[in-house]
């Protein structure tokens, strides 16, 4: 696996963290990483995003943002109300290709969930993943409400003839509800796609040294790590 597309099942999943995780493990294994933000929003010209969030919990990372907008919209409204020209499909393409050239992973991160327009015309990062013939990993909530979320995603996933690589948990609860513990069983159904991590509730938050050598135990081996579905969580 070459390119990675990260997608999540709408805002405020865990994309970033998960990203963060995905970077720090294989950074661990000894692979070179490039971690591509095509369209960041909601920060201004010298705040930081969610690519340089990434290199500060992963560590040794390269990072391109190619468009910034100042609204915290989708990246098609945020462009046209900054009068700034939108990232379009094709360029996030050519930009991941770039980069893979030169590192053995880029891990590209969308903003939303896999429907948000980049442009008027429509272009998505489902469009990015297609034209890369890249496969999607897609960050999910873990309570009550999730299955139906991660179930239409990933249904369009597939409908649009696109790899789902799996399914991570972007926040998992410290203390979990009976919901929680049962989606474990229930969103590898729904989605048809493998469970490969669950990332504990706060875990962005944790010193980057600290991060970094917690993250392979947060992901399965297929992302690098040691996470066991089958051991965690207990029952439901």
């Amino acid at each position: 696996m070459t390119v990675l597309v990260i997608t999540g099942t709408g805002t405020e999943v865990g994309k970033t963290v998960t990203t963060a995780a995905v970077a720090a493990a294989a950074v661990a294994d000894g692979r070179s990483v490039a971690v591509l933000k095509p369209a960041q929003t909601g920060v201004g010209p010298h705040e930081r995003g969610d690519a340089d969030e990434v290199a500060r919990l992963a560590g040794a990372v390269t990072t391109l943002e190619l468009g910034r907008y100042p609204e915290p919209l989708a990246p098609a409204t945020a462009a046209r109300r900054a009068r700034l020209a939108p990232v379009r499909p094709g360029e996030v393409a050519d930009a991941s290709a770039k980069l893979a050239v030169e590192h053995d992973l880029v891990l590209i991160e969308g903003a939303g969930g896999l429907l948000v327009r980049f442009d008027d015309e429509g272009g998505t990062l489902a469009d990015v993943a297609a034209l890369l013939d890249a496969p999607v990993l897609l960050v999910v909530a873990a309570g009550l409400g999730t299955l139906n979320t991660t179930e239409l995603t990933a249904r369009e996933i597939r409908r649009r003839g696109l790899g789902l690589a799996g399914l991570v948990i972007g926040s998992w609860p410290d203390s979990a509800d009976l919901a929680s513990r049962c989606n474990l069983a229930d969103l590898p159904v729904v989605a048809e796609a493998p469970l490969l991590g669950a990332l504990p509730a706060g875990a962005g938050a944790r010193p980057p040294a600290e991060f970094r050598a917690a993250a392979p135990a947060w992901l399965a081996p297929a992302l690098g790590g040691t996470w066991n579905a089958d051991i965690f969580g207990g029952s439901c």
